[in-house]
């Protein structure tokens, strides 16, 4: 009977983290879908609000700017009043921002409810990120949990594409942001008894103001710039005078902090190995990997003319190898450890862009793309599962909130650089172009971004290569292989 109370003990918690990690997993899921769920419904909302080919793109930009700008002060909010209540806090925005963008019929209202979307998502994000780090014990639990996070992460970003070409075409573009308000509701609901209450300390900490608002309108203004500056021209005063703005401003941030005694974001932490080469992990990963949907969405629509819903089906075969990528990563990296598991997903996503690239063409078949697609997934959604994880080692639980939105900050802003460097390649000679000569031309232009995505890969996992290496392995009670503890928390086992 004693040894069947306790098992019924040990269950109970168990199950209960089963059930945390499944909501942290469907948050993550929400964020994904939401990232891609506008792309196929584009045309149709420019048509039924009447936007402008120019203006049209800050349908997309909008979420991207302000997601990039409120990252650090959303994880550093995590640390100051918790991450249950930040959790709540983005998964609110995301439900009152979707029901006022479907409800638009003005093209700035819906601009302005993406923007609100997008502060939502940079709550919500590295609270889930800080929740995952913190609610799960380092070592194979964690990896399992991150395994399991970025597996919905990465078959989000597909599954968006596809649920928004079905809801585009059975009830219109409004739907692709109705969807987003029960879902919301949904994880806010199952927060309340899953999440314990954030405990705060006695202790009130500062809350950085100047810090606050250098940090989120320098970061602002540069991924504006970013996003803008192939549309409005690199050399157009609105794109400088952005550019000089947020440099300035994030200087004035770097010496904010170094005097303030509690600070935004402690230039301590960039001490930490893998914190710092984490961050270029992500920033590299995403202006690589993170472009290769949109490019693939275009010739899949440019090039073949896939309806909506059949571009969202094509993507059911990336999505498959995204998942299994993901959960096997988890595993080996359990095993043989995050940094070897980390470059090999990078090396096995490298080689499978080449093929996609090697195989683009106006007269492919969508069966000749499946090895490459394949391929590039499985290291696509195992790179995913990991980058975030190998970036947080080490990280004083109190400020996983600050190291999650850091790291979360570099990823968004390599995405805005990767995608406006790419789709610059990929457009120019594309002028005046009709026809089989415009997708003949589309065509080379996509592989040669695709290349260089290529190129950008195997600089990422070059990086990766400065994340801290294993420590000696020991064999536990039962053969279950661990990693040699340290005497400093910076210094723990990746």
């Amino acid at each position: 009977m004693p040894s069947s109370a306790t098992g019924a003990a040990t269950e109970a918690p168990r199950r209960r983290l089963g059930l945390l990690l499944a909501l942290l997993a469907f948050a993550q899921l929400i964020i994904s879908i939401d990232y891609n769920i506008v792309y196929v419904a584009l045309p149709e909302i420019g048509e039924g609000l009447g936007f402008s080919a120019q203006t049209l793109q800050w349908v997309i930009s909008a979420y991207a700017v302000a997601f990039g700008g409120f990252l650090l002060l959303g994880g550093r909010a995590c640390d100051l009043w918790g991450p249950r209540r930040i959790f709540i806090l983005g998964l609110s925005l995301y439900g009152v921002s979707s029901l006022l963008g479907g409800l638009a019929t003005d093209p700035w209202v819906l601009v302005a409810a993406r923007a609100v979307q997008g502060v939502g998502g940079a709550f919500l994000f590295p609270a889930t990120l800080t929740l995952v780090s913190t609610k799960f014990a380092e070592g194979k639990e964690r990896n399992r949990a991150f395994a399991i996070w970025g597996t919905a992460g990465g078959s989000g970003m597909i599954l968006g594409s596809l649920l928004g070409g079905v809801l585009t075409e059975a009830f219109g573009w409004e739907s692709v942001f109705y969807v987003n308000v029960p879902l919301a509701v949904l994880a806010i609901l199952a927060a309340l008894p899953l999440i314990a209450p954030d405990a705060t300390g006695g202790s009130r900490r500062s809350f950085d103001l100047a810090g606050a608002l250098t940090s989120t309108v320098g970061t602002t203004s540069v991924v504006f710039a970013l996003v803008q500056g192939p549309e409005s021209g690199w050399g157009s005063p609105l794109i400088v005078g952005a550019l000089v703005l947020g440099a300035a401003l994030l200087v004035s941030f770097v010496l904010i902090e170094k005097r303030s005694s509690d600070p935004l974001m402690p230039l301590r932490l960039f001490r930490n190995r893998n914190l710092s080469t984490g961050a270029g992990i992500t920033f590299f990963y995403m202006a690589t990997f993170g472009t290769l949907l949109y490019f693939l969405t275009v010739y899949f629509q440019g090039v073949h003319g896939y309806s909506a819903l059949e571009t969202g089906l094509a993507f059911l075969v990336p999505m498959v190898a995204i998942a299994i990528g993901a959960q096997t990563a988890g595993r080996l990296a359990t095993k043989y450890g995050l940094r070897a598991i980390m470059i090999a997903s990078l090396v096995v996503g490298l080689v499978g862009t080449v093929i996609l690239g090697l195989t683009l063409a106006t007269d492919s078949s969508y069966v000749a793309l499946i090895p490459g697609m394949v391929v590039m997934g499985l290291g696509q959604g195992a790179g995913y599962t990991l980058m975030f994880g190998a970036a947080t080692v080490g990280v004083d639980p109190m400020e996983q909130g600050i190291a999650s939105g850091w790291a979360s900050t570099t990823q968004q802003i390599g995405g805005a650089v990767g995608l406006a460097v790419l789709v610059a390649v990929a457009n120019s000679g594309l002028e005046g172009l009709t026809g089989e000569a415009l997708r003949s031309a589309t065509t080379d232009g996509l592989r040669t971004a695709v290349f260089i995505a290529a190129a950008g890969i195997a600089l990422t996992a070059l990086v990766a290569l400065g994340l801290d290496k294993p420590r000696k392995r020991t064999v536990a009670q039962g053969g279950e292989p661990t990693a040699t503890t340290s005497e400093k928390p910076q210094a723990v086992q990746v």
